[in-house]
């Protein structure tokens, strides 16, 4: 594979690897909907252990604005309820001995567009990324060409080719934060 080509397929990895996190960064913003990725950032002392809720309790979303948790040990009920608390999300845990329910409150007009404000940005900050690996992606093309590794021609085609690349992962950002503001605003 000649050297122009890793650069192109780099800057294609780097590009995927923002997108993942962008998409995980908009799967923890609250929507006026129970979504049980709300939670994937809480940890539960767990016997000593900071662990992830996912692995000390079975988490469902049974209905549109409920959240369940119902722990594999009992015995960590209020541990659960306040990791829950103290992740500051908005939530109100109600145990019941057995299991934990967490009421989604419908979201006010006004906090809805400051979420779609902190999406906005979060999409405004991933696509500045994609741009920066770009950036490198041409100064390592530049290197090449001035080593005389690559030609001047494959050096322009390539520097298409980064564009492109670039083009479709700043498409992409722009796809998944109006899906995200669409699922905000939606009453």
């Amino acid at each position: 594979m000649a050297a122009h080509d890793d650069v192109v397929k780099d800057l294609k990895n780097k590009i995927d690897r923002t997108l993942d996190d962008l998409k995980q960064g908009l799967a923890k913003i609250r929507t006026g909907r129970a979504n049980a990725a709300m939670l994937d950032g809480i940890r539960v002392d767990y016997y000593g252990t900071p662990t992830p809720l996912a692995q000390c309790a079975a988490i469902a979303v049974p209905e549109p604005r409920m959240i369940t948790v119902k722990p594999w040990d009992k015995s960590i009920m209020k541990e659960l309820e306040k990791a829950i608390r103290e992740a500051n999300l908005g939530l109100n845990p109600m145990n019941d001995g057995e299991i934990i329910r967490l009421p989604v409150p419908a979201l006010t007009e006004e906090r809805r567009k400051d979420i779609a404000k902190q999406v906005k940005t979060k999409g405004e900050d991933h696509k500045v990324a994609i741009r920066n690996e770009r950036r490198d992606a041409n100064e390592k093309l530049k290197v090449l060409l001035k080593d005389k590794v690559i030609t001047e021609d494959d050096n322009k085609r390539t520097q298409e080719k980064v564009q492109k690349e670039t083009d479709a992962g700043v498409t992409k950002v722009d796809e998944a934060v109006a899906k995200k503001e669409k699922e905000v605003m939606e009453v």
